[in-house]
């Protein structure tokens, strides 16, 4: 039905006629406008409520040219939205039953299709204006859809899309009123609170709102400019700092003047879109949408929203700028990439970092960063280290920062390699160690610092402090040792490595051992009198076994006045002189130097009387000086933690190997190195050293029974002092091996049947080890029988399985564990029992379990193991049919079978026990 204008300004009549009469010509655009507006409430404008109203006022008051002024409050069911600004006109009305239209001709928002929103709440809304009033309703709609025969698909309609006079006035005060009757179901006052968390953000995008008022909580912003060029912008307790830039605007929040990244955001266009961001401010601005505004138009652009970003970053104060640059991680989306990525071209070309001479700003690509950078060192480094950022941007929290916009980052290293070709004062460099002492928390900081430039007092600068001293060295004359200017001297110095005047550390110096070597090339005899008066001297300050070995190489006098190294010269009547080859390279020293400096100062640096013992830290290697060192190290496992030796002893006369040790075994030094079997002196001893005609290893301490009959006592005296230094019970020598084989065929010798077996058991172990090549070894021909017979080897059988050793006759049973019968069998080239011999119990037994035989139960209780589990027969008197390399009846304790059912006499049960836990 008709209406006048004046009750119908709008003409919502004509639009209604049109729509209805399209729909009844097309069927099909009914159910597609049904079908758009669905999908825009569900997905593009759900929960978009307040928001879209809100750009909606904001574009009113933009028009007005006023502040804008938005009201939210509840009556009843209904929600009533009012603002200030232009009224609604005809074409607005238009664009509020259009699904695919905007009146938007500029602003932010013009009744467009963001007004769907509201449906998500209301199925009957009504908006009043100062120019007239229109509203819809879904039930009204579907009576007209019912009156023209139009079918409702699942009882929808499209409620935008037909609009009806009103003549309700907007609240006073406002321009525009919507008033929405919230839907059963849905709480208004949820709504109202989660209009109050929006309303913030939208006075922040929406720069033409002013004011925002929620029932009774009312949001306002202001603003001013500040002496930075940026604008302050206030919310209530909330505070932010904005840049206006040609395309875009950033925002960031403050606390206390404080700048507070936020990090996790989302592209505002201007209202908040789902396009996530990871910056640190957040960014309004104009850019290409899809309808509901909610993404970006595919390709559109967005690089050009960083322009004039660095000048919002220099805006900033100095020690907060760095705040600003983008966090290095990955992208919350493609636009976030796109912007991040403009945004750290913007940064890295553009001057904003603030120099630490207070000078003009610097552009990233020249600048330098020093990470912990203060002021004092900032000072000091003014014009040592070129583009030095200010020291409030150089703490370790910004190094991810700095990195990302591709700063130069140094480290001490490198200052201390620029501080080098510096020349300036003492005191300068005084004031440098001050500042960089901070600095220097650890070892690896220290380490940084090694080249750090020291001034001496002799006027020269010189590289590293750890070649240098730092105090008064008195009287004495250091020829190797690097003074510090007094003028620079400083406590960092020393934990830089910087020497100290104790006479230990002067001995430990390398530049001692350097001056040493020097002498060694170009002998001046006054030249080496004074350094060995200075070395001597000290060596008496320090306990002799903190003089470095290297001090061996200083230059003395012999009793001929000839000048020798200290550790090639022998004390006089030194009791080493005495076991030492003739033509032994010692000498004696001058019987003067002796009578000055006494002989323990001598003894120290290496002038001999006993054995020298030698003490490495830490060895990692043959490179001791020691004879045969290398072969050593091959049997060493892992390097030891510290190498302990005896030296020269390679120089002992063969004939006097008796004298030497003893010699050894007195002095506590090197007695200590005899008891370590590892070692590398008991090692060579065992090897090498000969009493009689026999090398020690050869010969067996007169208590230890496991070679008895085949190895010789050691008769020597002190035999006890290096027992470690002859054959123990392992054989670790391949001719040891070998002359074991051969002694054990010869029948001059008498061993008993329990070396017999020790021997086996170590040359099988010893085999196994890999210690005997078979290839490198004869066999005698007989082997050793446990009677103590020498039977041949073709003869001769090894119990491989415990229960065979009972069918071999003694004179032929080649005795060994069960666990090393297959390696002394191969060693020995003789046969296993098992694989020549099979034997079968004759006669029959009682079949029982071991559990049911009280003497089994004893006998594993006794011996602490638990009943085995294979079949028993229990034979009064057993006798074992035997056939193979050994033939006829065996009357034996007990017997395993051929299918592993034990049979054992009621005596043999204890054995048979025994005997099964070996072999399983």
């Amino acid at each position: 039905m008709q209406v006048s204008d004046a009750a119908d300004p709008f003409g919502t009549a004509a639009l209604r006629d049109g729509l209805v009469a399209a729909w009844r010509s097309s069927p099909t655009r009914l159910r597609e406008d049904i079908a758009t507006e669905t999908d825009l409430v569900r997905a593009g404008y759900r929960d978009r409520v307040l928001t879209e109203l809100a750009q909606n006022a904001a574009d009113a008051a933009s028009r007005a040219g006023i502040p804008g002024t938005l009201r939210v409050w509840q009556v009843g069911t209904c929600l009533h939205i009012a603002n200030t600004g232009a009224p609604l006109d005809e074409t607005g009305v238009q664009a509020l039953t259009a699904l695919r239209a905007s009146s938007k001709t500029g602003g932010v928002g013009r009744f467009g299709v963001g007004f769907t929103a509201v449906l998500a709440i209301s199925d009957e809304v009504e908006v009043r204006s100062r120019t007239g009033a229109v509203r819809f309703s879904a039930a009204q709609t579907r009576d007209v859809l019912v009156e023209h025969g139009l079918i409702v698909p699942d009882g929808n309609v499209p409620t935008l899309r037909l609009a009806w006079p009103s003549a309700t006035e907007p609240v006073a005060g406002s321009d525009t009123e919507v008033v929405l009757d919230v839907r059963s179901g849905i709480d208004a006052e949820t709504l109202l609170d989660d209009f109050r968390r929006e309303a913030i953000d939208l006075l922040l995008e929406l720069p033409a709102l002013q004011t925002i008022v929620i029932d009774d909580d009312e949001f306002v912003r202001t603003d001013r400019i500040l002496e930075s060029g940026l604008r302050e912008l206030r919310i209530g307790d909330h505070c932010w700092w904005e840049h206006r830039g040609a395309v875009a605007r950033w925002l960031v929040p403050v606390v206390d003047g404080v700048v507070r990244p936020v990090h996790d955001d989302v592209l505002r266009a201007p209202t908040r879109s789902d396009e996530e961001l990871s910056l640190p401010a957040l960014v309004v601005a104009d850019v290409p949408m899809q309808p509901d505004r909610r993404r970006m138009l595919p390709g559109a652009p967005v690089d050009h929203l960083a322009q004039g970003y660095a000048d919002f970053v220099a805006a900033l104060p100095g020690d907060q700028r760095l705040h600003l640059v983008p966090t290095p991680g990955f992208a919350r989306s493609e636009v976030d990439g796109r912007i991040r990525e403009a945004l750290f071209e913007e940064l890295r070309r553009t001057r904003w970092l603030p120099a630490a001479g207070g000078g003009d700003d610097l552009a990233p690509d020249r600048a330098t960063a020093l990470t912990g950078l203060d002021d004092d060192l900032a000072e000091a480094l003014d014009e040592v280290v070129p583009g030095l950022i200010s020291p409030s941007l150089c703490s370790p929290r910004h190094a991810a920062a700095l990195a990302a916009v591709d700063v130069h980052r140094i480290g001490l290293a490198r200052v201390a390699d620029l501080l080098a070709g510096h020349s300036r004062e003492p005191a300068w460099w005084n004031r440098l160690y001050e500042a960089l002492t901070p600095f220097v928390v650890d070892a690896v900081t220290a380490e940084e610092l090694a080249a750090l430039p020291v001034p001496l007092s002799d006027g020269r600068t010189v590289t590293g402090p750890r070649t240098t001293v730092l105090h008064d060295l008195g009287p004495l004359s250091l020829p190797w040792v690097r003074l510090v200017h007094p003028g620079a001297a400083h406590p960092l110095l020393s934990r830089l490595g910087a020497g100290t005047v104790t006479a230990e550390d002067l001995l430990g110096d390398p530049a001692l051992a350097a001056a040493i070597d020097d002498v060694h090339h170009d002998p001046d005899e006054e030249t080496a009198e004074d350094l060995a008066d200075v070395v001597l001297t000290l060596v008496a300050k320090v306990p002799a076994g903190a003089v470095p070995r290297e001090l061996g190489a200083l230059l003395l006098r012999d009793a001929d006045g000839e000048l020798v190294p200290a550790d090639e010269l022998l004390l006089p009547n030194a009791p080493l002189e005495e076991v030492l080859v003739a033509d032994s390279p010692f000498g004696t020293i001058d019987a003067a130097l002796v009578e000055k400096y006494g002989a323990e100062p001598l003894r120290a640096i290496g002038v001999g009387w006993g054995f020298t013992v030698l003490r490495a830290e830490l060895p990692t290697g043959p490179d001791h000086d020691l004879p045969d060192e290398d072969t050593w190290w091959q049997t060493v496992d892992t390097d030891p933690e510290t190498l302990v030796a005896v030296r020269d002893l390679d120089l002992v006369d063969e004939t006097r190997w008796g004298r030497a040790l003893a010699l050894l075994a007195a002095e506590p030094g090197t007695a200590a190195t005899l008891t370590d079997r590892d070692g590398y002196t008991a090692w060579w001893l065992r090897n090498y050293a000969v009493l009689g005609d026999q090398p020690l290893g050869h010969l067996r301490y007169v208590d230890d029974a496991d070679f008895e009959g085949l190895l010789d006592p050691c008769t020597h005296p002190d035999a006890g002092s290096f027992r470690a230094c002859l054959a123990g019970t392992r054989i670790e020598d391949p001719d040891l091996a070998e002359i074991l084989l051969d002694r054990l065929a010869d029948l001059g010798r008498r061993p008993g049947p329990a070396a017999v077996v020790a021997v086996h058991t170590a040359l099988a172990q010893c085999y196994a080890a890999g210690t005997i090549d078979l290839d490198g070894v004869i066999l005698p021909a007989g082997v050793r029988s446990l009677a103590g017979t020498v039977v041949d080897a073709a003869d001769a059988l090894v119990a491989d399985l415990p229960w065979f050793a009972a069918v071999i006759p003694a004179d032929r049973l080649v005795a060994v564990g069960h666990a090393h019968a297959a390696a002394l069998a191969e060693l020995l080239d003789i046969a296993a029992a098992s694989t020549v011999v099979s034997g079968e119990p004759a006669g029959h037994g009682r079949s029982t379990t071991w559990s049911r035989e009280p003497e089994a139960v004893l006998a594993a209780v006794t011996v602490g193991l638990p009943l085995p589990t294979r079949p028993l027969v229990v034979h009064e008197s057993l006798t074992v049919r035997c056939t193979g390399a050994i033939t006829g009846d065996r009357e034996v304790p007990w017997w395993v079978d051929a299918s592993g059912a034990v049979h054992c006499t009621r005596s043999g049960l204890p054995g048979a026990i025994a005997g099964l836990s070996r072999s399983s």
